[in-house]
């Protein structure tokens, strides 16, 4: 059987163990509110697919965000308890001085980053991106997975023309050939694939790039309140019950997320989930 998600909890830092995350539920007053932040609604959608949000006991918010770096800015501001954010920003949330402790992650064995390109272009080699407009995105997933794909080409960022862009711009830039290639994720890259004709990089290569890590971290002033530390355990426990939940009912999960949510055709979520195999969920007991 394919597996897609793969959750770990990361108790090595500290923070949380399994045991404390079943217990935490019993201690949670129902007045407790826990404001965490999204991206593409995946955390919200997960929760409520698999029934997890409707035993959650206290109160919970997902205001949904387009990329890490506004994430980033929330949680500085004190707007956001915890987030669900990629590679980057914690590094450079700690790289600027920020305290964000890490509490969870989830990863899969694949990335889901795609190297897509404009359309009536094709690049079958990753050194082939040499010389192209590329888009580029500060302090995001898409930055590393970038210069990891130049890196392995043998290039660097002067052999291409970086154009900066927000996050909500790609597919639009990709649609208009405004740049060469932008890094997108799904369900993106099937779509212009099928309404413009754009087309993933063809190396193999680039599905070798880096696996998928994404992180949640959290204000350590939430943290020190314990009504919120435990509503952090619970809504963790919930999650990582979820991505057990999504391996085991792939088909599921996939309807009401990529066909029912993000209006995917059944057939173009299936080349979706095609894409993006990666590992099983570990027990934890």
């Amino acid at each position: 059987m394919k597996r897609r998600i793969f959750f770990q909890l990361l108790a090595s830092i500290g923070l949380f163990t399994t045991a404390q995350l079943a217990i935490a539920a019993e201690t949670v007053a129902p007045t407790t509110k826990l404001i965490v932040a999204d991206q593409s609604e995946f955390v919200r959608n997960l929760l409520e697919a698999s029934g997890e949000r409707q035993k959650l006991n206290f109160q919970i918010e997902f205001p949904n965000f387009a990329g890490g770096p506004a994430i980033y800015e929330a949680i500085r501001a004190g707007a956001l308890d915890i987030a669900y954010v990629g590679d980057t920003p914690p590094i450079q949330a700690r790289a600027a001085g920020t305290l964000l402790p890490i509490v969870g992650t989830f990863t899969r064995d694949v990335a889901q980053y795609r190297l897509t390109t404009r359309p009536g272009l094709v690049i079958n080699k990753l050194s082939e991106l040499k010389g192209k407009k590329v888009s580029y995105i500060e302090g995001s997933g898409r930055q590393v997975f970038l210069i990891e794909a130049l890196n392995r080409a043998g290039l660097t960022a002067n052999d291409v023309e970086l154009v900066k862009l927000r996050v909500a711009d790609l597919p639009d830039a990709i649609r208009a050939s405004a740049v060469d290639v932008a890094v997108l994720q799904e369900p993106h890259v099937t779509r212009l694939v099928k309404q413009v004709g754009a087309s993933p990089v063809l190396d193999p290569e680039e599905r070798k790039l880096l696996p998928s890590t994404s992180y949640f971290y959290a204000r350590p002033e939430v943290l020190a309140d314990p009504q919120k530390a435990e509503a952090i355990k619970v809504f963790l426990g919930a999650f990582v019950r979820a991505g057990k939940w999504s391996n085991d009912n792939e088909a599921a999960w996939s309807k009401f997320y990529y066909t029912d949510f993000q209006r995917v055709s059944p057939e173009d979520t299936a080349a979706i989930l095609d894409g993006t195999v990666a590992s099983g969920v570990p027990d934890f007991g």
